[in-house]
């Protein structure tokens, strides 16, 4: 389960971030500093979209719930780069949620056993962060892998 408290039904507005990877969305959450925005950033040089960085909106729909950027004073398509400064990026209004992220938790387990967590009564999978360079691409392979 998630380090973190995740609300089992929408509206919600999170300290998270989110992408979009081949119009599915990806919920990094943890606490600050746990690699949220990096994770997000590694994945939109393999050709993801920004959802939003730091506040991310929950919001119902009937197949699943959509991640999408708040409307309170969040600009799309920034997010920040620890040590840079704030990024403009390639961004998407919304997606619905497919994946959540727990930054906050590292992977102990080789070949760990699946994680949900239900979210306006969908089960969305959860993975733990993955100590490794290649994670950024172990999602996309995943993403291409599951239907998700």
């Amino acid at each position: 389960m998630a380090s973190i408290h995740l609300p089992d039904t929408s509206p919600a507005v999170l300290h998270a971030t989110a992408v979009a990877v081949e119009g599915r969305g990806f919920l990094f959450v943890g606490p600050s500093g746990s690699g949220k925005s990096t994770l997000a950033l590694q994945l939109l040089g393999h050709g993801a979209e920004l959802i939003s960085d730091d506040i991310v909106a929950l919001k119902p729909s009937i197949n699943a719930p959509i991640l999408a950027c708040p409307a309170r004073g969040q600009e799309a398509g920034r997010i920040e780069a620890r040590g840079v400064g704030i990024l403009r990026v390639g961004a998407t209004t919304s997606a619905p949620l497919c994946l959540i992220v727990d930054m906050g938790v590292v992977e102990q387990e080789r070949l760990p056993e699946a994680c949900f967590h239900q979210v306006d009564g969908v089960q969305v999978p959860v993975l733990k962060k993955v100590d490794t360079p290649a994670f950024p691409a172990i999602l996309m392979v995943y993403v291409a892998q599951h239907a998700l």
